[in-house]
């Protein structure tokens, strides 16, 4: 029985939103997830084992599948790979389409290091012959609040730098509204943004005024950066990101803010001041 739509990451917080949204929509979909239990119960939707970094699972779990939607996997240094393999895996079951959960200003020499990963893995999609569909997120709004400290400061080297996050709500609808009429958007790139480019001072505002919680921004050097991240005792790969993603801020490369959201979904973005808002 051909499935129209196969969902990864449906235990996540963005996949299992956007199962959720497909659900009720009336969309019958098949779940990958690498353990059952842990899926969400969904009408119309069955839950099957699979991983990204197992080819054979993968091909069986998306047989007679139509339309997969590819969230990135967990962040390790070989998650192209695993990329790949997965990818490979859905052209051999036969996948017609597939939506990517890419990042903005995905690109080889981006400043924030794993950007650089979603470049490779689009270049990789380009050249396989399925209908693809790329969702550039920008930062997501809703983890804005976890960079402060217990202190209430947001540390990093920033500096005057702009961040049009966008809330994980509009990311699940934007790539809800693709998964239901995939041919619509094949061939098409997105970047969802939310509706303003913040700096991290502005940030920490939009935190103190909605929370309560007195937030500020302490601007570092690259080299305190790297210094406070020690304690952490995190792999080089990782801290690279870490610091990385406040450098590109600094460099203009996450300011963009497009139209992209409403064009897809019918509603603005939200805000950072009205998802914070929300119950």
């Amino acid at each position: 029985m051909v499935v129209p739509i196969a969902v990864t990451g449906a235990t996540g917080r963005l996949g299992g939103r956007i199962a959720r949204r497909l659900a009720s929509a009336g969309a019958a979909q098949r779940l990958l997830v690498r353990d059952p239990a842990r899926a969400p119960e969904l009408p119309g939707a069955t839950a099957v084992t699979a991983s990204y970094a197992d080819a054979a699972a993968a091909r069986a779990a998306l047989e007679q599948v139509e339309t997969v939607l590819m969230v990135s996997a967990s962040e390790t240094l070989d998650r192209v790979g695993e990329h790949v393999t997965f990818i490979d895996a859905a052209v051999a079951a036969g996948v017609r389409n597939l939506v990517y959960i890419s990042f903005y200003g995905a690109a080889p020499d981006a400043t924030f290091t794993l950007a650089r990963d979603h470049w490779a893995t689009e270049q990789h999609l380009n050249g396989t012959g399925l209908r693809v569909t790329f969702l550039r997120d920008n930062l997501y709004a809703d983890f804005l609040p976890g960079l402060a400290g217990a202190d209430g400061v947001i540390r990093g080297p920033a500096g005057d730098g702009r961040v049009a996050a966008v809330a994980q709500d509009d990311i699940a609808d934007a790539a809800t509204a693709v998964l239901l009429d995939p041919a619509a958007h094949a061939g098409r790139t997105y970047s969802l943004t939310g509706p303003a480019a913040l700096s991290m001072a502005e940030v920490a505002a939009v935190l103190t005024s909605a929370t309560g919680r007195e937030v500020s921004y302490q601007q570092e050097t690259i080299a305190e950066a790297y210094e406070s991240r020690k304690v952490f005792q995190a792999p080089d790969w990782e801290v690279d990101a870490w610091v990385s993603t406040y450098t590109a801020i600094a460099a203009g490369e996450l300011a963009g803010v497009t139209t992209d959201v409403a064009d897809l979904t019918g509603h603005p973005a939200t805000s950072l001041e009205q998802l914070l808002s929300q119950p």
